[in-house]
């Protein structure tokens, strides 16, 4: 055989699989050595040779598919890679979602000297960070300062003289907003100085950073990106029992900040390049909103207004010193109570006005009698998003650009929202039919302790509320309400093949009806029949799918909306249209998928 047909060989890129490169392997050594291997046996040599070369073969055209899909967000299997998409997309991962609800605060305070009313020198401040947990040993924090010398609050007699029947102690009822989870505290060294330093923190779950503070006093303050120089400060406001706001938002300059990076299990704090003594703060904001005449000012005819440094340095990076960061960490397993399981103080931090001058007794009578109890479920989403979730999330905030236009910008806002917020399970934003102006309808719902959908609770509705008035248009408005949630059972009959065990069978088919339906649909989305002859159908010994039929399921524990069927179903009966108003759930898969064999 000459040297030239030796070169001439068939290759077929298409064949990337073992089988297939093993085939093609043993055609050329055939075809071009016939007289070098006869032995091609499975204890051979040869064929251990062949094997091992298609055994290769495959493995690289895996990894290439592989690493090729992972590239491109649309094909991204891996969660982590999925949110290093979404990060250079703008997309920020909140991490595990936290729980918000009002809860209710009492209080018991020796009444005045005159008898008439509690004295008002023992009437404390509960400070927010005092910590609350509930009866399955779940812990809460509170979120704010809780003045129980607010008018608004209440106060009864709670116990008398026997003898004279004078008041002696008088009971104050409060109410505050509770968050999910606990503080924490870490203190990291740091070394010189390092460009972009990031440090990532030992704790998992971290839902929200309170504080970072080095060891020379600085505070580093957190922002979304750090080319942002300009943040939002809450103060307290001294004037809060006459105006009714308990926090004042000051605009300040930061030189000191951080951007927070999360993945699935960790958290990092992301440093700028800047150092010290370098900042360049632009100092008089007029010189940025005027062109003056012989004066300082910028050129450039488009400004943003959270950048108002001119230097590169993104902020300046902590070096030499040991950084003191306060976190708060979530509860690591489901964080939603229900109403009145909260009702232990485990750690309640409390200002007195004039405390040298009180009765350490009395103060301390006052602070062991402070009880806590939740009137209202505590909840919101319980479960991360999953990988088609957050896919859909981040092709959302590409186009968003921190402002909200279309409905899709604001539900993926609402998705968007810091989970130390609070989280929804489902969101969907419709034009109100009935409005002549602008007016938008935000239907938001949430899961219970088991994961099952329920209303969501006012607090995390107002703190949705605040979050949007940011993005949002000045002349939109918004209702956010509750969307009907519809609970509905799926009976089916359907064939077996010959020799198969018909309560194996049936058991198999419940269970994979039980695992296509365990999420909720979204809201307005439809429900197609045509789906569950297709679960169906792919049940090992399922002959046929003879009928399926939905029925709705109210009573105990379902919900009071229902639907009717056969006058929602689709033309053909393939679906089940549902409003734009309502979502449908199976709520209990257990008891509302029933089947029969035949």
């Amino acid at each position: 055989m000459s040297s030239e047909q030796k070169k001439i060989v068939p290759i077929d890129y298409t064949h990337r699989e073992y089988e297939t490169i093993r085939r093609d392997l043993l055609q050329i050594v055939e075809r071009f050595y016939p007289d070098n291997f006869k032995d091609w046996s499975e204890a051979s040599f040869g064929s251990l040779m062949i094997d091992a070369v298609a055994y290769i073969g495959d493995q690289l055209s895996f990894y290439l598919d592989y690493n090729v899909n992972e590239s491109f967000l649309d094909t991204a299997y891996q969660y982590s890679n999925i949110l290093r998409h979404g990060r250079v997309l703008g997309y920020k991962y909140t991490g595990r979602p936290s729980t918000y609800g009002t809860v209710a605060f009492y209080i018991v305070i020796p009444a005045s000297s005159t008898g008439i009313g509690p004295d008002t020198n023992y009437i404390p401040i509960l400070k927010r960070g005092s910590r609350f947990s509930s009866q399955t040993g779940l812990n809460f924090v509170l979120t704010e300062n809780i003045d129980f010398s607010d008018p608004k609050f209440p106060s009864v007699v709670a116990t008398v003289d026997a003898t004279t029947g004078a008041p002696t102690y008088y009971a104050i009822k409060a109410r505050g907003n509770v968050v999910s989870g606990y503080f924490s505290q870490e203190r990291i060294k740091i070394g010189s100085y390092q460009r972009f330093l990031r440090v990532a923190l030992k704790a998992s779950e971290v839902s929200e950073i309170i504080s970072v503070t080095d060891s020379q006093g600085n505070e580093y303050f957190e922002v979304d990106y750090l080319a942002q120089d300009m943040i939002l400060k809450e103060l307290g406001n001294t004037n809060y029992k006459n105006d009714n706001v308990p926090s004042i938002l000051k605009p300040i300059l930061v030189s000191r900040k951080f951007a927070v990076e999360r993945t699935r299990a960790n958290t990092f704090l992301q440093f700028g390049s800047g150092k010290t003594g370098e900042s360049n703060v632009v100092a008089d904001p007029q010189s940025v909103a005027m062109d003056v005449f012989g004066k300082d000012y910028v050129t450039s005819t488009t400004f943003d207004p959270t950048r108002l440094s001119k230097n590169e340095s993104l902020g300046i990076v902590p070096s030499n010193t040991t950084l003191t960061v306060t976190y708060r960490v979530t509860n690591p397993a489901n964080s939603n109570i229900t109403a009145g399981a909260l009702n232990a103080v485990a750690s309640a931090r409390m200002d007195f006005a004039n405390f040298d001058s009180l009765n350490a007794t009395t103060v301390q009578t006052v602070i062991d009698s402070l009880e806590v109890f939740n009137e209202e479920p505590i909840m919101g989403d319980v479960t991360s998003p999953s990988s088609a979730e957050v896919k859909r999330r981040i092709f959302d905030t590409f186009p968003t650009q921190n402002r909200a236009v279309t409905q899709a910008d604001y539900e993926n806002l609402v998705y968007r929202m810091p989970a130390k917020f609070g989280s929804i399970k489902r969101c969907s934003t419709q034009k109100d039919p009935n409005s002549q102006k602008r007016n938008l309808n935000l239907y938001v719902v949430s899961e219970d302790s088991a994961g099952k959908l329920i209303k969501t609770n006012s607090t995390i509705k107002d703190n949705i509320k605040t979050w949007l008035n940011q993005y949002r248009m000045i002349n939109d408005t918004i209702d956010i309400l509750d969307p009907y949630i519809l609970n509905i059972g799926i009976e089916f009959i359907i064939k077996a093949a010959t020799g198969t065990d018909k309560f194996v069978l049936l058991d198999d088919a419940i269970n994979t009806l039980a695992i296509k339906y365990s999420s909720p649909l979204y809201i307005g989305e439809p429900f197609y029949i045509s789906d569950i002859y297709s679960e169906l159908k792919n049940v090992k010994g399922l002959l046929d799918v003879l009928t399926v039929k939905l029925v709705n399921k109210t009573g105990a524990g379902y919900s009071f909306a229902n639907i009717n069927i056969n006058d929602n179903l689709s033309p053909d009966g393939s679906y089940l249209i549902v409003p734009a108003n309502a979502l449908v759930e199976i709520k209990f898969p257990e008891t509302d998928i029933r089947g029969k064999v035949v």
